[in-house]
């Protein structure tokens, strides 16, 4: 289909999409006070111009737990200005909206009430500057929300376990799924999702059919051991997530090749720090799903006010003054002038032709001044552009010390060990580093009998489920079926028997058959623990197996002998990373003890706890039959969506099942892409083999 009215057809859901827009910020200040309130009137406009379906916005509506009289004013004046009208709703709500709107007295969508006039519906979830406070757990938008303006979803009320309900929709025969997961402390959500306490729900009919969308308002980068969530936690299943609470516009979407989903980062709509991320063009998203497939289109904030910023390092101006040179600092001074000066002329040559940009950019120079040098009065320097910029009072920042920044371009000049130790905290999975280490060692090493995945389930399901035997019974379990397949073969000579092992080993990879024996084998190692239960004599030959760590380097260093429970570190019960993984068996005394050798000497290994372990990832195949292609545009010019290759229909239902329904689902998600250029467009699709 290639007209151009295969966007706004009866199948297409058009969704603008938006996070972080901050509503009151600085609202008091002379010059930036009304930045924030002019971003969000655009991004209405934008909603009413293009006549979307409904918006989505990704947490942090207001900047302030308890915003102020006029921001609500404001707010709400002009949510009811844009999104309030005659113009009639496209999409029917198929889901139990009880359940998805469980935090108001009116748990149905607000288009749906008989007493409101709603033309484009407005979901969001909240962040964790408008997040609910107090004994009634409210927050600013459950007052939008009682006043059938927004529709609140996405809050979970429960501490010890989240279950994430879909709203179901349908346009036409396209079926969207959209998950929501309000902001929540990041090192209590990191240690839900390693003790397997968060469960996305999935409709048990036709799940081939539904375009599955999630947001989420977390950290996204790594500010910690725990203080961010990993994309590798969320389900699989997903086909673009749209990630909130990261103020750098990220918006083309950005393919995870573990979980084999997109991630969109759109940003904040209003720069709330001098900070590089802030100063990437600010975007909001067009997403056009149809099917299966979609199309991503970027829309430019011309109200945002820009934002400039620049390094320098006096150091590297030998060639015009050191730290002996005469009257330095002034000479300095005239430098950071000299800097400001280009970055407020680049300004005003880009804000030509944009009647709608504020007139005063925001300009931040930072100095470092390590070396000897001397900082000069701010105060003073900023009075010279106190009509020119519009934050004066803070145009220079000074750094005494000067990050050293590794180059990275060359790999030989890279240091792998700090890649691997810092590797231990970011989520990933055994089975991964088990494939990194065969793919980067000898020939000589290789693995002749077992796969690269069958090792890793195998110590992923010794490390995190305390499955002393799985080892054992995979090696038994594959030596015992290689050599009934060469006795069926005849095979006698060495030379055959090589040949006919890597044969076999090569046949099975990335097969169900690979899938099958590895469960096979670690169902025997838990029949032979359940069998030998007990017996207080048996003893795993894995309880004295320790792991070479350092323990300055890794936060997850496992503890010897002896050392009791005051050496458990950030692995031990404080944090939650993967103690609580393995179920503790009821046992003596000193049976307690017998084995309290064998879980320290896991903690090492807990570090690499994923996501696989929970229910959705059991026996999970997804098979990539269809090419997945992505288009992000950059214009506001419509780009027509190519028809999907849809599964047979069957009769819909509005049930749900946990995720881990999806083992025998296959994805199948298609993306349009209009970029002729297939070698420069990262988003390019392939085709894929079948994933495990």
């Amino acid at each position: 289909m290639s007209s151009e009215n295969t966007l706004d057809d009866e199948d297409t859901f058009k969704i603008l999409i938006a996070t972080d827009v901050h509503l009151g910020y600085l609202e008091k200040d002379a010059i930036r006070g009304n930045d924030s309130y002019n971003t969000l009137d655009e991004i209405l406009k934008y909603a009413k111009t293009h006549q979307v379906d409904f918006i989505l916005l990704g947490g942090d509506l207001f900047h302030e737990n308890k915003p102020s009289r006029r921001c609500l004013h404001s707010c709400i004046s002009m949510i009811r200005r844009y999104c309030m009208g005659d113009s009639p709703i496209h999409f029917n709500i198929l889901s139990d909206q009880t359940v998805n709107f469980n935090t108001t007295q009116f748990p149905w969508v607000n288009y749906q009430d008989e007493n409101l006039n709603v033309s484009i519906p407005v979901f969001s979830i909240h962040g964790n500057h408008d997040d609910p406070t107090g004994a009634e757990g409210l927050c600013a938008l459950d007052l939008l929300g009682a006043s059938g303006l927004i529709n609140h979803f996405g809050h979970s009320q429960s501490v010890e376990r989240i279950e994430i309900s879909p709203i179901l929709m349908q346009k036409g025969n396209t079926k969207l799924a959209l998950y929501g997961l309000g902001s929540i402390p990041d090192e209590r959500l990191y240690r839900m999702f390693v003790n397997n306490q968060v469960t996305m729900l999935r409709p048990k009919e036709d799940q081939d059919e539904w375009f599955n969308l999630f947001t989420i308002h977390q950290n996204r980068s790594k500010h910690g051991p725990t203080n961010y969530i990993p994309e590798q936690f969320l389900d699989d299943f997903l086909d673009l997530v749209v990630w909130g609470h990261e103020h750098e516009c990220l918006i083309g979407p950005t393919r995870n090749e573990q979980q084999l989903f997109y991630v969109t980062q759109p940003g904040s709509s209003v720069a709330t720090s001098l900070s590089p991320g802030e100063a990437a063009k600010k975007h909001i998203g067009l997403l056009k799903v149809k099917g299966r497939k979609m199309n991503l289109q970027k829309l430019p904030l011309k109200t945002v006010r820009q934002f400039f910023i620049q390094d320098v390092v006096l150091a590297d101006y030998e060639d015009l003054f050191t730290p002996d040179t005469p009257q330095v600092t002034k000479k300095v001074e005239d430098l950071c002038y000299a800097k400001v000066t280009e970055m407020i002329e680049e300004a005003e040559r880009e804000r030509l032709g944009c009647p709608l940009t504020p007139e005063k950019p925001l300009i931040r120079l930072r100095v470092d001044y390590s070396g000897g040098f001397e900082t000069f009065n701010t105060s003073r320097f900023s009075q010279k552009f106190v009509d020119r910029v519009a934050n004066p009072k803070d145009i220079i920042h000074f750094l005494r010390h000067r990050e050293q920044k590794e180059n990275i371009k060359d790999e030989f000049n890279v240091d792998y060990s700090k890649l691997v130790k810092n590797t231990a905290v970011e989520g990933l999975r055994v089975e991964d580093l088990v494939k990194q280490y065969f793919e980067a060692a000898e020939q000589t090493v290789q693995l002749s009998l077992l796969t690269e995945q069958g090792m890793g389930k195998a110590i992923q399901e010794f490390v995190d489920k305390d499955e002393k035997d799985a080892i054992q019974e995979l090696i038994k379990y594959q030596l015992e079926k290689t050599q009934r397949h060469l006795q069926a073969r005849g095979v006698t000579t060495k030379e055959d028997i090589d040949t006919e092992i890597q044969r076999f080993r090569d046949s099975k990879k990335n097969t169900t058959e690979e899938e099958n024996e590895i469960k096979e084998a670690i169902n025997r190692a838990k029949t032979h623990r359940l069998e030998h239960s007990n017996d207080p004599d048996i003893s795993s030959e894995f309880a004295d197996v320790t792991m070479d760590s350092d323990e300055d380097s890794v936060p997850f260093a496992a503890p010897t002998r002896g050392r009791g429970r005051g050496a458990r570190g950030r692995g031990g019960r404080g944090r939650g990373r993967g103690a609580t993984a393995s179920e503790p068996k009821p046992a003596s005394r000193g049976r307690a003890q017998k084995s309290s050798a064998a879980t320290q000497s896991r903690s090492i290994m807990q570090a690499f706890q994923a996501p696989s372990q929970r229910s959705s990832r059991t026996g999970a195949t997804k098979s990539y039959k269809e090419e997945e292609e992505l288009t992000i545009v950059d214009s506001d010019e419509d780009i027509p969506v190519m028809k999907a290759t849809r599964a047979p229909p069957r009769p819909a239902s509005s049930s749900f099942t946990k995720s881990s329904s999806q083992s025998q689902s296959s994805k199948g998600v298609a993306f349009d892409d209009s970029d002729d250029d297939d070698e420069d467009n990262p988003f390019k699709g392939r085709s894929h083999q079948p994933r495990r």
